[in-house]
């Protein structure tokens, strides 16, 4: 793709790494068969193709943009499939990231979406609040038909989010390996997982010690940034992520990073890109693994439950896609004993992708119908999500338990059984 970019403009950094992505392009089309958006709308602007144009039109004509570019870069999810699609190479992650942050600087929303868009990561991101917020949406849920019918999508899509009650337990700064110790790893604590599903946690605490690592909590630690990115607030992101090395300098010596939610492990991965030229976040980049990307490369503890449990695995967008695992965490799950049954369009995103899903309420209502009709096709008994959004995505759409597929794994190597198994389920 050809481009028009000025000299001055290509010496911003972010601009230049723009500019080598679009010249990848050759309009090829691949990336719209695998696009969310473009399958449901059928829209040229709503597919990647489309995107990276008015990205391209937007930075080499600098300033404000148009509603109508906005409105169609709004509608990506950053599922990034078209990634996995493209036979050129575009790093697409850079242009919606880039594209992103510059309507954040230089486009003015609607003051409802501006407030929207100030509230959401003042309070996923701080766990404290994050807990309060969710007991007001238990005692708000009878309220979601009426926000639905005052044409309130966002809100009534956030009190669809809210699950039950969920009881963690005490956490501690380091737990120790069981039997010979292998080595050291830091367990990211995340900002919406422990508020919304703790079992998560626990159960990776207790395979990744079963596996022989000592699990450590680096204290001081913030968001990932996953969410500020999503909303183009790059130097936002970039602060959450200075805090983060400086808490993981002070923790270490460490062999790995591992997240639970596969969207922050993507934004992990991706430190180096955020923070160029500093080497420990290049470092941090390097270590950064999914809890079922660790736990298949250092292996997975001896099965102790045998059993043919049914399970639908869901993979994440942001595990398949952002970070190219794909058939890993399914072999897992078949080595734990489980009957892994695969979902049709497996490729599809859910609709959840970090806060689509308050944002963009119908189109990620009608992906996740599209899921859910796929799950049920499956027949299984139980459906696997790795990212704690997913789980929160589908689980009111599907009758099936929706669970995170460490606790499986825990479950399998001597873990207790998850408490949102129902009891007549591998019993």
């Amino acid at each position: 793709m050809q481009t028009a970019f000025t000299a001055s403009q290509l010496a911003d950094p972010d601009t230049a790494a723009s500019h080598a992505e679009i010249r990848k392009c050759v309009h090829c089309g691949f990336c719209t068969a695998t696009c969310p958006t473009y399958v449901l709308l059928g829209d040229e602007r709503d597919g990647p193709r489309g995107r990276i144009e008015l990205i391209k039109a937007m930075l080499e004509a600098g300033g404000a943009p148009s509603r109508e570019t906005v409105t169609h870069v709004d509608r990506c999810l950053s599922c990034l499939s078209c990634k996995t699609t493209c036979p050129s190479g575009v790093d697409y992650a850079q242009l919606i990231d880039h594209g992103r942050a510059h309507i954040e600087a230089h486009y003015r929303r609607p003051l409802a979406e501006r407030w929207l868009r100030w509230a959401i990561p003042a309070v996923l991101t701080r766990p404290g609040r994050l807990r309060a917020a969710l007991a007001l949406g238990r005692m708000a849920r009878p309220l979601e038909p009426v926000f639905e019918a005052l044409k309130l999508g966002p809100l009534a899509a956030l009190l669809r989010l809210v699950p039950a009650r969920a009881v963690a337990g005490s956490a501690r700064g380091s737990y120790p390996p069981e039997g010979k110790p292998r080595g050291r790893v830091l367990l990211l604590q995340g900002c919406v997982e422990p508020a919304m599903a703790p079992s998560i946690r626990e159960a990776a605490i207790r395979l990744i010690v079963r596996a022989g690592y000592e699990v450590v909590l680096a204290e001081g630690e913030a968001c990932c940034g996953a969410l500020s990115e999503h909303l183009g607030r790059a130097d936002e992101a970039a602060a959450f992520a200075a805090t983060n090395l400086a808490a993981w300098t002070r923790a270490g010596p460490f062999d790995a990073i591992v997240t639970t939610a596969a969207g922050c492990g993507t934004t992990l991965k991706a430190y180096g890109r955020r923070l160029p030229g500093d080497a420990h976040a290049a470092q941090a980049a390097g270590k950064a693994r999914d809890i079922l990307e660790f736990i298949g490369e250092v292996g997975l503890p001896p099965v102790t439950r045998p059993g043919k449990l049914s399970v639908a695995y869901h993979a994440p967008c942001s595990l398949q896609h952002g970070q190219g695992i794909k058939a890993g965490p399914a072999e897992l799950l078949a080595k734990a004993g489980y009957e892994v049954r695969p979902i049709a369009e497996g490729h599809l995103c859910c609709g959840s992708a970090g806060v689509y899903n308050i944002l963009q309420p119908e189109l990620a209502g009608r992906l996740r119908t599209r899921k859910a009709v796929n799950i049920q096709k499956t027949g299984a008994a139980v459906v696997a999500a790795g990212n704690v959004g997913c789980v929160a995505q589908i689980a009111p759409a599907v009758s099936l338990p929706v669970i995170h597929p460490v606790e499986l794994l825990d479950w399998a190597t001597g873990g207790p059984r998850p408490a949102a198994l129902p009891p007549q389920i591998g019993a």
